[in-house]
């Protein structure tokens, strides 16, 4: 609303996402990378929007995705340094169908590493390439997973909205644990081409917000 009432910009609630995620990060280790082009994507769609055009629900809204999907302008590593390098130079279709929406992709969230499915003694939060994520209200306390830099990320106010995904309880958790709102949606309605996958018959992407609204928009 703010956005359509001019006063408030997308490149400003961008740049302040950032500066909060760069004051943040270095102790709650909730994002692995922001997106280079998010301020791009930012001053496109306040271009946009000087021409009368608005993008749809999620206009200017930034948006963290977890690490285990596709996104063009970065890697997707699912948390671990065998995949480093994986920079596919695509979007899985949840995020061209966020973009089509009007978000803002903000970067790329920390997850348990390979979604947890790498250890029956995996630590939850924890992958090599981003560290132990922590809870934002206890550091001590579990971020739990996988999702759980999309839980915390959202909890800490870096991102208005975050995609996590789950196979049994990876939305949910860290949706509960850091005090936010997840929702896994029914199993094959959200698209999980351009995702790494654990389970044909569980694996969903799922949103993540600071209440209901914000999670059904």
């Amino acid at each position: 609303q703010a956005m359509r009432d001019g006063t408030l910009t997308a490149a400003v609630l961008v740049e302040r996402q950032i500066a909060r995620t760069e004051r943040l990060n270095p102790e709650l280790n909730a994002v692995i990378a922001l997106d280079p082009s998010a301020r791009a994507q930012a001053r496109a769609l306040d271009a946009q929007l000087a021409a009368g055009e608005w993008a749809g629900p999620l206009h200017g809204i930034p948006v963290l995705i977890k690490d285990n999907i596709e996104t063009l302008a970065q890697p997707t590593t699912a948390g671990s340094l065998a995949l480093a390098d994986n920079d596919t130079g695509r979007d899985a279709p949840l995020i061209t169908r966020l973009r089509e929406a009007g978000a803002v992709i903000l970067g790329k969230a920390n997850l348990s590493e390979w979604a947890n499915f790498r250890s029956e003694r995996s630590s939850s939060g924890w992958s090599a390439t981003g560290g132990q994520a922590r809870n934002p209200y206890d550091p001590n306390r579990s971020p739990c997973g996988s999702s759980s830099g999309s839980g915390v990320g959202v909890a800490a106010g870096m991102a208005v909205l975050a995609v996590g995904t789950e196979t049994n309880g990876s939305v949910v958790c860290p949706a509960s644990v850091n005090g936010v709102v997840g929702m896994k949606p029914t199993v094959g309605l959200v698209s999980r081409t351009h995702i790494v996958p654990i389970s044909h018959s569980q694996d969903t992407a799922g949103p993540m917000g600071r209440s209901v609204f914000d999670v059904a928009t």
